[in-house]
């Protein structure tokens, strides 16, 4: 293989992401790298993310380009894709990861607890607005769809910006504050909107948040210079974290739309894992943390379903309606 292809949607922040990918592993193989996009039904329908399906309306296109052959690779942002695995397709390497936070951005600078009351804060996370909601009951949330660019534009004496691909485009300044993933504002080198990093103390991210996943065809992470590249590329601490948080996304039975958070970490001979689960009105949450020494993919899918056990001993579906 003297050229391998990578499937990308065509936003800005889909671009990027797989850009970065694309040119280290060219870099580890000496080949030559293609991208092809890819349309998804995310980038075409409008309405709430939550009665989509979740963001894995993003990740089903690509899929397809990967098993029909149109590319050897896919990147997604991680906390895009369902837990379920689709035969014919592995996660071939995980990066390390980025900044794991939500982020604030607000008029005139400022920060969550200086928002005034009854403030509008858009997001199109049930998660994002469930935490949101139990830290200031009295903000108004709203549901927001499109890119990077578009929710930015949102804001109140907010420039307007280019990444748009249409859907979501509706009024421009309407909104007192977003909150997005501060990773995708960074990887853009949009950090200067950012007015507030959210502590994953208040505001635990999505399963994965932070983190980019590299798909493939089986065949493709088996021999070769590609997949020699691919192994070089993951990172086992990333993959370890990222393993329990989604093993708990999966039991809990909860997609993109369910108000769950969870965020792990590798400190020295122990993985750390903290979840949330929400009521999505935010009237309460239930918080708790575990860890392992088992610092293998097993050990971390047993952390997480541990975790997502007794959560679900202490209420958590009837809470999050799950």
């Amino acid at each position: 293989m003297s050229e391998f292809t990578v499937g990308t949607r065509g936003s800005a922040l889909a671009t990027t992401q797989t850009g970065h990918v694309a040119e280290a592993l060219s870099g580890l193989t000496g080949q030559d790298h293609r991208t092809v996009l890819v349309k998804t039904e995310g980038d075409v329908t409008s309405g709430s993310l939550a009665q989509l399906g979740g963001t894995g309306v993003f990740a089903a296109a690509l899929r397809v380009a990967l098993l029909e052959g149109r590319c050897d690779l896919a990147v997604h942002s991680l906390k895009d894709l369902p837990t379920k695995q689709p035969e014919g397709l592995v996660i071939a390497a995980i990066p390390p990861r980025v900044d794991v936070r939500d982020a604030l951005c607000a008029r005139d600078g400022l920060f969550l607890a200086e928002l005034p009351e009854g403030a509008t804060v858009g997001t199109g996370s049930p998660r994002r607005a469930a935490q949101l909601r139990y830290a200031r009951p009295d903000l108004q949330i709203v549901d927001i769809r499109g890119n990077v660019g578009t929710r930015l534009g949102r804001v109140k004496g907010s420039p307007a910006q280019a990444d748009d691909g249409g859907v979501g485009r509706v009024a421009q300044g309407d909104l007192d504050a977003v909150v997005l993933a501060a990773a995708g504002l960074e990887r853009l080198g949009l950090h200067a909107h950012i007015t507030e990093y959210l502590d994953p103390a208040d505001v635990l991210p999505a399963p994965g948040q932070g983190a980019l996943a590299v798909e493939c065809r089986p065949e493709t992470a088996r021999t070769g210079a590609l997949a020699e590249a691919l192994r070089e590329l993951d990172d086992l601490p990333t993959r370890l974290a990222v393993t329990s948080e989604r093993a708990l996304l999966a039991r809990l039975e909860g997609g993109c739309a369910a108000p769950i958070g969870a965020l792990a970490r590798v400190e020295g001979e122990r993985l750390l894992l903290d979840a949330v689960v929400a009521a999505p009105d935010g009237a309460d949450v239930i918080r708790r943390s575990a860890s392992t020494r088992q610092l293998t993919v097993d050990g971390a899918e047993a952390l997480g379903r541990e975790l997502a056990d007794l959560m679900l001993r202490e209420g958590a579906a009837d809470l999050a309606g799950l």
